[in-house]
C-alpha cells in the first residue's frame, strides 16, 4: 500500500466517529496495536526531542524500506505515534521524505491536541523523516 492509499483509509476511519471523544478512544486503541520498540531502544538516544510525552523510536532498513518500532509513556500519544508509524513503516526512504501529512490536518487531530501534543506531533514526523533520510544516504 501506498502512503497516500493509508492515509486515505485514515481519514475514512476518522470520518466513521461522529466527535472527538469517539476519536480520541479509537486513537488510545491504535496505541495499543503499535509495533513496540524493544526494551534495548528505550533510550534518550531514541527518544524524540519536543515531545511532551516520552516517546522512543526506533528505524531499522528491511528490504530497501524503513520499518519502525516506538513506544510512549502517555496514551494518547502512544495512539499518535501510532499513526504515524502505519503511514511511514515499511515504505521506502524516498516516499518517506516526499510524503504530505496534510491526512493530519484532513482528520482534525492538529488542532484537537493541546499547542504541546500539537508540537510534540510535529517533531514525530521530522524525527521519521530524519531516520528515512538518513537511510536514503545510505542508498544513494
Amino acid at each position: 500500500m501506498t502512503i497516500q492509499d493509508i492515509q486515505n483509509d485514515i481519514i475514512d476511519e476518522f470520518s466513521m466517529f461522529d466527535n472527538w471523544e469517539e476519536r480520541y478512544q479509537y486513537m488510545i486503541d491504535l496505541g495499543k496495536t503499535l509495533p513496540l520498540i524493544d526494551e534495548q531502544y528505550k533510550t534518550d538516544d531514541h527518544l524524540i526531542k519536543g515531545c511532551q510525552s516520552k516517546v522512543w523510536v526506533h528505524a531499522n532498513m528491511e528490504n530497501n524500506k524503513v520499518v519502525f518500532t516506538a513506544d510512549s509513556d502517555a496514551i494518547i500519544t502512544k495512539g499518535v505515534i501510532a499513526i504515524l508509524i502505519r503511514v511511514f513503516s515499511n515504505q521506502k526512504p524516498s516516499e518517506i521524505i516526499e510524503a504530505n501529512t496534510d491526512f493530519i490536518d484532513e482528520i482534525g487531530l492538529k488542532e484537537h491536541l493541546s499547542p504541546n501534543r500539537a508540537n510534540g506531533l510535529v517533531s514525530m514526523i521530522k524525527q521519521l523523516k530524519m531516520y528515512a533520510i538518513a537511510y536514503q544516504t545510505q542508498l544513494n
